[in-house]
């Protein structure tokens, strides 16, 4: 009997040191609902344990040290206490039969001098300042002015990413994700209209690269290649990076990441709304080619392009993000055509249990 497009997105498929059971992934959603010290809040756990029929789950954006915080309420990976409510999360994931990678962050320049630890300028590969907003305890404010690392504080910056990647081991998650993507540090750093630097870390493509390979390179130290994926964000939709030639500098960064072989490599394809012009389609086409691991695409997938696209083979997994958010159970969804929750934006971004917890499941019972 021929299989079905469907229920190709439906079969276990080995990615690094797990084997996920299907290929719907819910992507990492940034949601607020973090104490202000970072510590994950305690219902956090039910959430997850939710949504854990995802083939992975990919945790919001965490950071990993102080000054990577750049939105209010945002959780991190770097003390005592984050690791203790961490542990919850994954505990109760787990005992769902589910899995789940922490998302490793750094903001940069996408930052208010208002947020947790208040005063403190944003860091960045050079002193310029985004045309973007962040999301602060008034509401949203436009980002403040940079200051440009220290080849002393890049060296730092690489161990904590080191150090966040043990707290997230100790806090029982099956691996991490490096975010390098969507106009934060260190995409910002691959960027030739964020990064002006005259050093080892900017002007050539190589040496553009140089932070986010020497980041991955130090989490490999830690953990094993096969714990370890990354988000980029070719097309540089978000945060106000932009490139001239992103064929180039990701083909060559992609190519390079290959060599490390890695659980998976993620893409950001497009944002919701946004141009899915064959022109941007041929330059993620050119990137792709280098890449010969596990793939996740993220752009706006429904169950139909979601099955298509794992089936044709040009994705191994669909990361999902505002349908994953409204809908707990999304996998058994899409496999029986169930109709979709429509996410209620007005509870993205903070808030209490109201459009967090209590969207319902299709299935009865639950």
């Amino acid at each position: 009997m021929a299989t079905t497009p469907l229920q190709t997105l439906f079969r276990p498929h080995k990615m690094g040191h797990l084997t996920v059971p299907n290929r719907v992934f819910m992507a990492p959603l940034t949601r607020n609902r973090a104490h202000d010290d970072g510590t994950p809040w305690s219902t956090t756990a039910t959430y997850y344990a939710q949504r854990a029929s995802a083939g992975l789950l990919i945790s919001e954006a965490t950071q990993i040290n102080p000054l990577g915080k750049g939105y209010i309420k945002t959780p991190g990976i770097y003390a005592d206490s984050h690791v203790e409510g961490w542990k919850a999360i994954t505990d109760a994931v787990h005992a769902a039969g589910g899995r789940i990678y922490c998302q490793l962050w750094h903001v940069g320049r996408i930052r208010h001098v208002d947020i947790e630890p208040k005063g403190e300028q944003p860091v960045a590969p050079s002193a310029i300042r985004a045309n973007a907003k962040t999301f602060t305890h008034d509401g949203f404010a436009d980002v403040s002015e940079p200051r440009a690392l220290s080849l002393d504080e890049i060296d730092q910056i690489v161990e904590d990413f080191a150090h966040a990647t043990r707290c997230a081991m100790a806090a029982g998650f099956d691996g991490v994700e490096v975010h390098s993507a969507n106009g934060y540090l260190l995409d910002q750093f691959l960027h030739s209209a964020s990064n002006r630097r005259d050093d080892e870390y900017g002007g050539s493509i190589e040496n553009r690269s140089r932070m986010t390979l020497r980041v991955v390179d130090r989490i490999v130290q830690e953990i094993g290649s096969d714990r370890v994926g990354i988000r980029l964000s070719p097309l540089g939709e978000a945060n106000d990076v932009q490139e001239d030639d992103p064929t180039a500098i990701f083909s060559y960064l992609v190519a390079e990441l290959d060599k490390r072989e890695l659980a998976y490599l993620h893409f950001v394809e497009s944002f919701a709304g946004a141009d899915r012009s064959n022109e941007n389609a041929e330059v993620l086409k050119s990137i792709r080619q280098h890449w010969n691991g596990f793939y996740v695409a993220n752009g706006a997938y429904d169950a139909e392009y979601a099955a298509k696209y794992v089936d044709e083979g040009w994705c191994h997994a669909v990361a999902v993000g505002r349908d994953f958010l409204a809908n707990p159970d999304l996998p058994s969804r899409w496999l029986t055509g169930a109709e979709l929750n429509a996410p209620d934006q007005d509870t993205f971004y903070g808030g209490g249990e109201e459009g967090y917890t209590d969207y319902p499941f299709a299935t009865l019972g639950r």
